[in-house]
């Protein structure tokens, strides 16, 4: 969760920020701290029972409509088990792109404070890409393919890009440890699930402390060059868009026809829709858009 910000105040891309810093040699500590090695942490077991649930049903994308009510407990496993395959590939995705992103710009003229701190997230998240893969690949056969398509680019202006990647990476964070945190308590899944889910929060608890606090450093340069009414709606266009799009990736008419639910897409077109579902969109949304709220880059009138 991101902590309330500091006030306001301007920022340079030079600036000597003593708060940013010591935040950043803290979290730069703790990693060294936390330190693991994938390779060897996991102890992975042969297969993972086809008869038990791989996902808490409270996080499944029926949960709450009558057509979850209509599933025997064979449907129930299969859909948890294929669910859950569809988040951790979504995971290698997403992880991917903002491994492209942090990269590109670790030790380059505006992120000389934070590009020794990108060198763990790299780390981390690399780390990450690999036991996400690892379980599709060993427990599923496959990756989901990344279906979201091509999202469309960043306005060509330096700040306004640097805020909306860094934006994305922490409202990406913050979705997936929404289900971390739930997937890492529930007794009822397998204890290779549950680490899986305990670890990658442990790492990522990090990595959205010094996103909330980049995102909002970001935001303030551009309020400090000044942003006109014109780029500020599209801005919020953009994020509005990339929100929508993060939670409705989690309806895959795939995974409906692995389980064996038919008419996938029209089951997702019927779900996206419905009144529980876009309840609980609001609920994997809520830290990320009360913090943006927050800090004054979402309207919190809409």
């Amino acid at each position: 969760m991101c902590p309330d910000p500091p006030p306001a105040r301007a920022v340079t891309a030079t600036a000597d920020d003593t708060e940013f810093r010591a935040l950043l040699d803290r979290l730069s500590d703790k990693a060294t701290a936390d330190y693991y090695n994938p390779f060897t942490t996991f102890d992975w077991p042969a297969a993972i029972p086809t008869d038990e649930l791989w996902m808490s049903p409270e996080l499944l994308s029926l949960h709450g409509t009558e057509l979850m009510d209509e599933l025997n407990t064979t449907q129930l496993h299969a859909l948890s088990r294929w669910e859950s395959v569809n988040f951790y590939s979504l995971n290698v995705h997403g992880i991917r792109e903002l491994l492209i992103e942090v990269t590109r710009r670790v030790h380059t003229p505006g992120f000389e404070l934070p590009s020794e701190f990108f060198h763990h997230f790299i780390g981390e998240e690399n780390d990450h890409m690999w036991f996400f893969a690892t379980f599709c690949l060993k427990y599923a056969g496959k990756i989901y393919p990344d279906k979201s398509g091509h999202f469309p680019e960043a306005p060509r202006d330096p700040d306004i890009e640097n805020f909306l990647v860094f934006a994305r990476i922490l409202i990406f964070e913050q979705i997936v440890d929404h289900y971390n945190v739930q997937l890492a308590a529930d007794s009822r899944l397998h204890p290779t699930v549950r680490h899986i889910n305990r670890l990658h929060h442990q790492d990522e608890s990090r990595h959205i402390a010094f996103g909330c606090r980049l995102v909002q450093l970001l935001w303030e340069r551009l309020l400090d060059r000044g942003l006109d009414d014109s780029a500020l709606h599209e801005l919020r266009s953009y994020l509005g868009r990339y929100l929508t799009t993060s939670v409705e990736s989690l309806y895959n008419p795939a995974v409906y026809r692995d389980a064996g639910i038919p008419d996938g897409f029209a089951l997702r077109k019927r779900l996206l829709t419905h009144p529980a579902r876009q309840a609980a969109h609001a609920k994997v949304l809520q830290k990320t858009t009360s913090f943006l709220n927050r800090i004054g880059v979402l309207d919190a009138r809409h």
